[in-house]
């Protein structure tokens, strides 16, 4: 009887050649280097506080009184503000505010500032009304047209509003001056920079507290 013979299979081993993967690879990242927008940053232009000691403090934060509001950021959620120029003499003059979307918040007293002094014959107006304006119009132009008001243009026409040139014509705007106390938090000052934003506005600096400020924080139980 003849005996059965086993047959041995052969293993055979399984190479994968990526060298073409390799190949398609470079030719998608070229696509999408070439195809893809790229997103361009935002950014935000902040005024510092000047550090030069020969600068006259009354030319620190030269505008208008009737188009100025100072902004005191405190301790926790404590925020004061103060229409037209600082009266240190008087308390009363520093109201508080707070960070909600009501009555009592910044972002209502921003946007319901007025400006103006018919004194000089110059007439009452609310700068951010006129802006909402202007924007909205921008917006509605841009959605007819998205063509002719690209990225660049779109947004020097919103800088050009900010600071008050719409139609080729100038309107009042309001001048803000952010003070934050040395305990002041950090996203507080980040959420007044947002405010600043929502609000239009196009000229605002953050300056240094200096004495006067700071024993009229005092005068509302705030320790600067």
């Amino acid at each position: 009887m003849a005996k059965e013979v086993k047959s041995k299979q052969k293993k055979m081993n399984v190479r994968v050649d990526f060298t073409p993967m390799v190949d398609m690879l470079m030719l998608l990242i070229t696509f999408f280097m070439l195809c893809t927008t790229l997103s361009k940053p935002s950014t935000m232009e902040l005024t510092m506080p000047s550090n030069d000691k020969t600068t006259d403090e009354t030319k620190k934060n030269e505008a208008k009184d009737s188009h100025s509001i100072s902004i005191y950021i405190a301790e926790g959620d404590k925020i004061f503000y103060g229409e037209g120029k600082q009266q240190y003499d008087n308390p009363a003059w520093l109201k508080p505010a707070d960070w909600s979307n009501t009555k009592n918040g910044i972002r209502y007293v921003l946007q319901h500032k007025q400006v103006g002094d018919p004194s000089t014959g110059e007439p009452i107006t609310l700068p951010y009304q006129d802006m909402n304006i202007a924007m909205k119009e921008l917006q509605r132009k841009r959605a007819a047209n998205p063509s002719a008001y690209p990225d660049s243009i779109y947004q020097s026409e919103i800088t050009a509003i900010k600071m008050g040139t719409v139609n080729g014509k100038k309107i009042p705007t309001m001048t803000v001056i952010i003070k934050p106390t040395d305990k002041a938090s950090y996203r507080h000052l980040v959420d007044i920079l947002d405010e600043m934003q929502i609000s239009y506005v196009g000229t605002y600096v953050i300056d240094k507290l200096n004495e006067q400020d700071k024993a009229l924080l005092a005068k509302k139980g705030v320790t600067a």
